[in-house]
């Protein structure tokens, strides 16, 4: 029997896109030796989405559909649809369109040749600006300074996972997620596929600015402990600094008697005293956010380690 590729389709207020993308889909698998199916996701669309996606299912025994009471975001609209995927292996794709259909025998063919995930790289995106390109660069050069799992710049959601993949994400309980940071955490032989982005042609994008910051927040939050352990080292910059400032106040101005004529007053010295306090309260929240960071990683459930390969 054929293999099975189970293809994710997160949409959000997607009508015009839909019967695009399902018949780009189709004739896609019309000319390889794969069976398909498409789990299309209404994340809590207010247009046609339902409607189209209901009328097409009718018609075409390929396309599943789920649709969410609300919108809940796209991270849970692709857990969702790979929750549910029963193919050998699973590729999510944007609903829009940007992300070429036709390079989905490529992702098969590295899968085929041993990658068991393949990462759609994006070489450049038709419409995107200056500060929103600027912007992607801070945050990926960022995130690989400081986090703990390493981020592939310029990585889509657009990517190919093996089944084991599918099997080891749903094992993943966490509320606050990020697709593409979970799937890098988990390993596994990677490839990638580099692509151009093509431009929206219908419809607005589902990420604003605001979703995008946000987006940003989540993944530094869950993927890096950095802002817990950055007070408890800025705390004690400030009582090294403050400390040896106090250090320096007293013999100069009370054993040696100002021989350098600095003449520090009384609130300057209770200015110096109050920062070694704060440096000193730091410190302790520091300390506590190291055990917060405990509770982060244990709350999180992850599985304890990922198995690729066994042999018993």
């Amino acid at each position: 029997m054929r293999k099975l590729i189970s293809i994710i389709i997160p949409t959000y207020n997607e009508a015009e896109n839909i019967p695009f993308i399902h018949n780009d889909i189709k004739n896609i698998f019309k000319n390889i030796p794969y069976r398909c199916e498409m789990i299309f996701v209404n994340d809590g669309s207010f247009d046609k989405t339902q409607e189209i996606l209901k009328n097409l299912a009718g018609k075409d025994r390929q396309i599943k559909y789920l649709e969410f009471s609300r919108n809940f975001g796209k991270e849970m609209a692709t857990t969702a649809g790979i929750n549910r995927c029963k193919g050998d292996a699973c590729l999510m794709i944007d609903a829009d369109l940007q992300h070429p259909v036709k390079l989905i025998p490529k992702f098969i063919e590295k899968w085929e040749a041993g990658a068991e995930t393949v990462i759609g790289i994006r070489r450049e995106n038709n419409g995107e600006g200056i500060v929103k390109r600027f912007g992607s660069f801070l945050f990926y050069k960022f995130m690989n300074s400081v986090g703990e799992t390493k981020i592939i710049p310029n990585a889509t959601d657009f990517r190919l996972i093996d089944r084991k993949i599918v099997n080891e994400f749903n094992k993943f309980t966490e509320g606050n997620r990020i697709t593409r940071g979970l799937l890098d955490w988990l390993g596994f032989k990677k490839d990638f596929v580099y692509f151009k982005a093509n431009k929206r042609m219908r419809g607005k994008a589902g990420y604003n600015p605001c979703k995008l910051f946000g987006l940003t927040v989540d993944t530094l939050v869950g993927h890096s402990l950095f802002l817990l352990k950055l007070v408890g080292k800025l705390g004690v910059v400030i009582v090294l600094i403050s400390g040896f400032l106090g250090i320096f106040i007293f013999i100069e101005k009370y054993i040696l008697n100002d021989p350098l004529r600095l003449n520090f007053s009384g609130p300057a010295i209770l200015a110096v005293i109050i920062l070694f306090l704060i440096g000193i309260v730091l410190v302790c929240l520091g300390l506590i956010a190291l055990y917060i960071g405990n509770i982060q990683n244990e709350v999180a459930n992850r599985p304890l380690y990922v198995i690729s390969k066994f042999k018993v």
